[in-house]
Parts: C-alpha cells; structure tokens; sequence
C-alpha cells in the first residue's frame, strides 16, 4: 500500500521558516517528480513545487521561488521542503502528491497519490 504521509506544519509568524516532509512509503519514485500542492481557505488548489525523484532537480511556482527550497532525502525516502519568509499568503494546508507516469506533475488531477495535507498557517 502506498501511503504519502505528510508532516511539519504549524503555526509561524510572518517572515519565519518551516520545514515540511513528506515520507513515503510502499513503493520507490524513481524517476518521477514529487510535487507540493497547496490549497488556501476559499481558493483552488495551486501548484508550489517539484523535484524529482531521481536528479534531484526543482520547479517552483513564482509565488514561492527564492523562498522555498525543496529536497530529497532517499535514505529515508522522503521530500523535505524547507519554506522561509513565510507571509499570511502562504496560508495554506499543503499537499505531497505523486503523479502517474509520464503526466504533469504541476496539474494536480494527474496525481495518482496524495498524502493527507499538513496545515500551515502564518500570522501578520
């Protein structure tokens, strides 16, 4: 069974940091690229970023580039990324997804696997 289980959300003040993880388990990625999604109060779903599985490569939506740092760590199978300069706009519960193969990872209806979110919440 393969379960996306994310954690590291919390409570932060505007201009604080966080590190988010997503463990994975049931089955290896290789090749794919993992993918944060994110969903704010009343808003739709939006992309944040992507790596991939096995070059370690990133993607990030503008919103979030220069402040969010995204990485692996195969060892523990796991994708950790490491938010900083949060704003109240970050608001968000934030999602890890998988996508099946050869879809993009950025479109969240291609997503065959998702974890369960981790709320993140930044106050003025």
């Amino acid at each position: 069974q393969v379960q996306l289980v994310e954690s590291g959300g919390g409570l932060v003040q505007t201009g604080g940091s966080l590190r988010l993880s997503c463990a994975v388990s049931g089955r290896t990625f290789s090749g794919y690229t993992m993918a944060w999604f994110r969903q704010a109060p009343g808003k739709d779903r939006e992309f944040v970023a992507g790596i991939n599985w096995s070059s370690g490569s990133t993607t990030y939506a503008d919103s979030v580039k220069a402040r969010f740092i995204n990485s692996r760590d195969i060892a523990k199978n796991a994708v950790d990324p490491q938010m900083n300069s949060l704003t109240p706009e970050d608001t968000a519960v934030y999602y890890c997804a998988a996508p099946q193969w050869g879809t993009p990872y950025f479109i969240g209806r291609y997503s065959e696997y998702w974890g369960q979110g981790t709320k993140v919440t930044v106050s003025s």
